[in-house]
């Protein structure tokens, strides 16, 4: 067996590798092309707007592009662009402006992985006869077979758990996990920097891209505005006890868990608790209203070995990651037939809609990913919960 668990030579098997621009995606494509495998890169163009696409941090986009092409000059490997502006903007930008409308705080970098990267280009590899597509993700992925797949893949968290992206990758399929390949999941970023500059590739001093590469400046609301006006919308700041505490230019404008910059005082510290987007309302309350326990997830993608029927019938132990940030926490996964539901050992607050709860089977850096779900609906304590039902009862009955 090769590095990539095929039972060829390396020069034998063809890879693909996702080049973004950046400095992991061009030392996959240095490593392997060092270890004899026949590489082709391939840049997909993203969006193209302006400030976005000299600025630093930014990915996928006229500067990257250019960055691609010369580290494959570098190694010696062909490089293609493709255009992938209008389905980037059908299946990323224009649902990302949805969700935030909707009052949800939504992950475009999974909705990325899931359509953009995952489905169309790795049909494409496939269609250029690579055995595999290759990417600059810190995850790892190595063989769990089973009856009927010799060649099933399991993921896994990567040795450097600063770098962890597994939490954005929860909602790649099982086929194309077993297409895939991450060789920088045994790798800390530093030692990828030294590799880069080992190989002499211009990027190896580069700045890591930012989490949503279409904003320019950072200015998400920007997009969403221009997308979805009627998210501008002003209306009430109101507190969990019924008060109406002032007013707001847009529930775009504020996210779950959000303290500062609310636009009220009121002697007492307050958090924004739900966002209410067909009452307009930004609802706020205490810190203690936000703590969560249990979230109903939608649109699950479970990578056990078993169904999730069968694994989640009478509670499924394993551990929980709301922040891609946070460590997993102890959780209990419960499947009733009428959906699928957490229970946080450790309350978690600001938790939203839109958000991923990410599974695994232990907290550590070897922890296998089990998939996840996007966050439907949380439930905080009884209080809050009665608080903030009688709030958006009476908004529907207005």
């Amino acid at each position: 067996m090769n590095t990539l668990d095929f039972d060829k030579k390396p020069e034998d098997t063809r890879v693909v590798v996702a080049m973004s621009g950046g400095v992991d995606s061009s030392v996959v494509a240095g490593i392997l092309k060092r270890e004899g495998y026949d590489v082709l890169g391939i840049t997909l163009q993203l969006y193209d707007h302006g400030a976005a696409v000299h600025r630093a941090g930014s990915c996928c986009a006229g500067q990257d592009i250019d960055d691609a092409r010369r580290v494959c000059e570098t190694l010696g490997i062909p490089h293609y662009v493709l255009d992938y502006e209008a389905r980037f903007r059908e299946t990323v930008i224009n649902p990302f402006a949805e969700s935030y409308a909707m009052g949800e705080t939504p992950i475009p970098c999974v909705a990325c992985n899931q359509t953009v990267k995952f489905a169309d280009l790795l049909k494409t590899a496939q269609e250029l006869g690579a055995d595999a597509l290759a990417t600059g993700h810190y995850i790892r992925s190595r063989n769990n077979p089973v009856p009927g797949n010799p060649n099933r893949r399991a993921l896994y968290r990567p040795i450097d758990s600063d770098r962890d992206q597994s939490w954005f990758l929860f909602a790649t399929t099982q086929e194309q996990i077993d297409y895939l390949r991450f060789p920088l999941g045994g790798l800390s970023k530093a030692q990828t920097r030294e590799l880069a500059e080992e190989m002499g590739l211009v990027v190896a001093k580069k700045a890591d891209s930012q989490d949503i590469c279409f904003v320019p400046q950072g200015k998400y609301t920007d997009v969403i505005n221009k997308l979805k006006p009627n998210a501008a919308l002003s209306g009430d700041i109101v507190h969990l006890d019924g008060r109406v505490l002032g007013r707001h230019e847009g529930i775009v404008n504020y996210t779950i868990g959000q303290r500062r910059g609310i636009g009220v005082a009121t002697g007492e510290p307050l958090y924004v608790v739900h966002l209410d987007a067909r009452g307009k309302r930004v609802i706020v309350g205490p810190k203690e209203a936000l703590e969560t326990h249990r979230v109903y997830l939608r649109d699950i993608n479970w990578l056990g070995d078993r169904s999730l029927e069968e694994d989640a019938a009478n509670g499924f132990r394993c551990f929980a990651k709301v922040r891609s940030t946070r460590p997993p926490a102890e959780a209990f996964v419960h499947y009733d037939g009428n959906g699928v539901y957490v229970d946080l050992m450790v309350g978690e607050a600001g938790v939203a809609p839109g958000q991923a709860c990410v599974l695994y089977s232990a907290p550590g850096a070897d922890a296998r990913v089990y998939g996840g779900g996007f966050i439907g609906r949380s439930e905080r304590s009884a209080e809050a919960e009665m608080s903030l039902k009688t709030l958006l009862e009476g908004s529907v009955a207005a």
